[in-house]
């Protein structure tokens, strides 16, 4: 059984370590974890590990956080992984700092990474790990925000979230998407 896990974010040094990049962070931090590389591969970087019998293969598109549709159709074809199989890892302003959320399905909630991934595939029904990075700016200002390094005190409460979101990764393959809700989802923070 194959994953896809697409943690979402913008390439290059200028956009490292940004609130839009959270997920290239946990999948970079369960890259470490698992002990593996990420390489250069098309539409992105690529790194692969296996848990329990099942393959987890993990994507940063290359693409951009708006392009994000086109690596994540590629790679579910090229590894033949069905839709039901694809986690997709993004920032989101409507949860509190450090709150994760999975769910099996729904809209981009205003996520232009997540509304790219369903104009490409033609539907919302795939897994969506959505952690909050806050709404700490003022109106119209959202994009600073979003683009903005993280702050020392937010890289406090959000370094052990990007823990628990890889746990909840592995989860999402060895468990499923619902007892990974349940599990996760009712914790408010840590």
């Amino acid at each position: 059984m194959k994953y896809l896990i697409a943690g979402l974010g913008n390439i290059g040094p200028e956009y490292a370590n940004t609130r839009h990049n959270i997920g290239f962070m946990v999948v970079d931090k369960l890259a470490e974890a698992e002990e593996v590389p990420f390489a250069p591969a098309r539409y992105g970087d690529v790194a692969s590990f296996r848990k329990k019998g099942r393959i987890f293969h993990m994507l940063k598109p290359s693409t951009y956080m708006n392009r994000s549709g086109r690596p994540v159709l590629y790679w579910l074809n090229k590894e033949k992984i069905p839709l039901e199989n694809l986690l997709v890892v993004a920032d989101d302003v409507a949860l509190p700092l450090g709150m994760l959320r999975m769910r099996a399905k729904g809209g981009p909630g205003g996520h232009n990474g997540l509304s790219d991934i369903i104009n490409v595939l033609g539907n919302n029904q795939f897994a969506r790990l959505r952690f909050g990075i806050g709404a700490d700016y003022p109106t119209g200002f959202q994009s600073q925000y979003v683009l903005g390094k993280w702050t020392e005190e937010e890289m406090q409460v959000i370094n052990p979230r990007i823990k628990t979101a890889g746990e909840m990764v592995v989860s999402f393959g060895l468990q499923g998407v619902q007892r990974t809700m349940n599990q996760y989802n009712k914790r408010k923070g840590e």
